[in-house]
């Protein structure tokens, strides 16, 4: 199954490459880039009627496209759910474990918080300022 798969995924490829390069050798209304990029060739092969021939083949590109797609849908979901657990195509099972994540601790600060900084600060001048004492402490001589 997964050689078809492989198969339809390259044919896809090239019919996208197609339809990128057929919607670029169109012309436009304006004669933009498909003028630029071939335009004048494309009427000499196909002749006066090349915008039907144009047109059509990009009709009929980009039906085949999404019926491409679609078929690499449905296949993709089949395989993933005919696959077995011992297969080289299943997806590796991982046990998640049970024990619930440790709490941060004092000693180490919580994700995203920044630690304290142990920056020591100078100390502040001393300065002899007396204050009176309150009058309950004053001794009477």
């Amino acid at each position: 199954m997964s050689i078809l798969l492989g198969i339809l995924t390259v044919i896809l490829i090239f019919v996208s490459l197609f339809i990128v390069l057929v919607v670029l050798a169109q012309k436009s209304k304006d004669g933009g880039m498909g003028a630029a990029l071939g335009g004048g060739a494309a009427e000499a092969a196909f002749g006066a009627d090349t915008t039907n021939v144009l047109s059509k083949s990009t009709i009929y590109a980009s039906i085949l496209f999404f019926v491409l797609a679609f078929l690499l849908y449905l296949g993709r979901i089949y395989e993933r759910k005919h696959a077995t657990a011992g297969a080289n195509n299943a997806l590796p099972t991982i046990a998640i474990p049970a024990t619930p994540p440790l709490a941060p601790t004092a000693a180490t600060p919580a994700a995203g918080v920044p630690a304290a900084s142990t920056v020591a600060l100078p100390a502040a001048p001393a300065t002899a300022v007396s204050t009176p004492a309150p009058a309950s402490e004053k001794k009477t001589p």
